[in-house]
């Protein structure tokens, strides 16, 4: 499969200065790779940084025989629609399958520069819903920068990682022309092994494995070997851009000392009727578990009174959660505002803020139980079972 190819990458003219620059462009690369290698070194310690030691093994350095891995320039948005697009949690899903490959295969990872957003999931966002728009026009409006949510200099402490509207991704691309058969290899369908093993592959300087037209996340079916598995579920949310960083870091300051409750709701809580009329959902407890008196019960034994609770949620009703303050302090991103607004510019921005504090806590409940060492306010499996049951709104040993 071709790669696509865009108006960022190319260009701007065909004149005759453009062969003289195709023919210095290895000194070129070799130049810039050596900035960025000095840059990277000079970045500060965080605070919030999440000790990436663990992953040292791994860290790859740019050198004159770099190769790079290419897997298209959309991240889990089926036919290239954001609307499509299950949000940020599930496009990390597909991105960290990405690099965990990069990993696997000792090459520079080719990250897309802007990350879709479904409208959803976008309330902040000018989306484009004009039929005169071009399809260009309605992606840059209903995405944002890569670089917007994620550190890349901090992420290349572990696995090397470039931008496709990159100067240095427009000299690959001009120096795979060049090398013919040894340029670019297509390898769509090849097992992550044979990429590695099989010495035809090996010495490419481009791997172009442009990613399923469905969605990203279909190149990942392996997800579920756990040996498979190079990356943490953590380490994308770890690798927050710096001012997202910054941000988290001053309301933690404000917080003290306290405790967290991630209470997802909104959309999964979708419910269908069977052909009997009956309303059946994936999640038969979650909504009742998710209700503030349950959650009162749910919590006691984790969260003494008194504490200040901070609450992450997806939960659109006013003052849904005020029953909670009978027995805690309770905070939420919205009681920031100073500290938001001239850093947030969409949701996907807040959520990893909010992941950032959340992490931060005392004592940090979730929705789903994840691990066997989660503290959770359902016992509801998070994976969808695709088993639709009725929802359940008893239980014993609450009031």
């Amino acid at each position: 499969m071709a790669i696509p190819k865009t108006s960022r990458i190319k260009p701007k003219s065909r004149s005759p200065i453009f062969l003289l620059t195709a023919s210095i462009s290895i000194i070129s690369i070799l130049y810039l790779l050596s900035s960025l290698i000095s840059s990277s070194s000079s970045t500060g310690s965080d605070p919030l940084e999440t000790p990436i030691s663990r992953f040292k093994t791994n860290i790859l350095h740019r050198t004159d025989t770099e190769k790079f891995l290419y897997w298209g320039n959309r991240i889990d948005c089926p036919g290239k629609h954001c609307e499509s697009c299950a949000g940020l949690g599930h496009q990390e899903s597909s991105l960290r399958c990405a690099l965990e490959e990069a990993i696997f295969l000792q090459r520079t990872f080719v990250m897309p520069s802007r990350m879709c957003i479904n409208p959803i999931h976008n309330n902040k966002g000018i989306l484009h819903h004009s039929d005169n728009v071009t399809s260009e026009q309605r992606w840059a409006a209903s995405s944002c920068a890569m670089d917007s949510l994620y550190d890349l200099d901090l992420i290349s402490n572990t696995i090397p990682v470039i931008l496709d509207n990159s100067k240095t991704w427009f000299q690959v691309m001009s120096t795979s022309m060049k090398l013919g058969s040894r340029g670019v290899a297509p390898v769509e369908g090849v097992s992550r092994a044979d990429l590695k093993e099989r010495s035809q592959y090996s010495k490419i300087l481009l791997i172009n494995r442009t990613a399923s037209h469905l969605s990203w996340f279909m190149e990942c079916k392996d997800r579920n070997n756990r040996t498979a598995v190079l990356l943490p579920h953590s380490f994308l949310p770890s690798m927050a851009a710096k001012k997202l960083r910054d941000a988290a870091e001053k309301i933690m300051a404000l917080l003290g000392d306290y405790d967290a409750i991630h209470v997802r709701r909104g959309d999964i809580l979708k419910t269908r009727k069977d052909r009997f009329g009956v309303a059946r959902t994936l999640h038969p407890h979650l909504d009742r578990d998710t209700q503030p008196r349950f959650i009162l019960c749910r919590i006691a034994k984790w969260v003494p009174p008194g504490r200040t609770l901070f609450i992450a949620s997806n939960e659109r009703t006013p003052n849904f959660f005020s029953p909670l303050a009978a027995r805690y302090m309770l905070a939420y991103s919205s009681n920031y505002s100073r500290i938001l607004d001239p850093v947030v510019e969409n949701n996907y921005q807040l959520f990893m803020i909010e992941r950032l504090i959340l992490a931060g806590a005392k004592t940090y409940i979730k929705t789903y139980k994840e691990t066997d060492t989660d503290l959770s306010l359902t016992d509801d499996p998070k994976k969808n079972t695709k088993i639709w049951q009725e929802p359940v709104y008893t239980k014993q040993g609450c009031s």
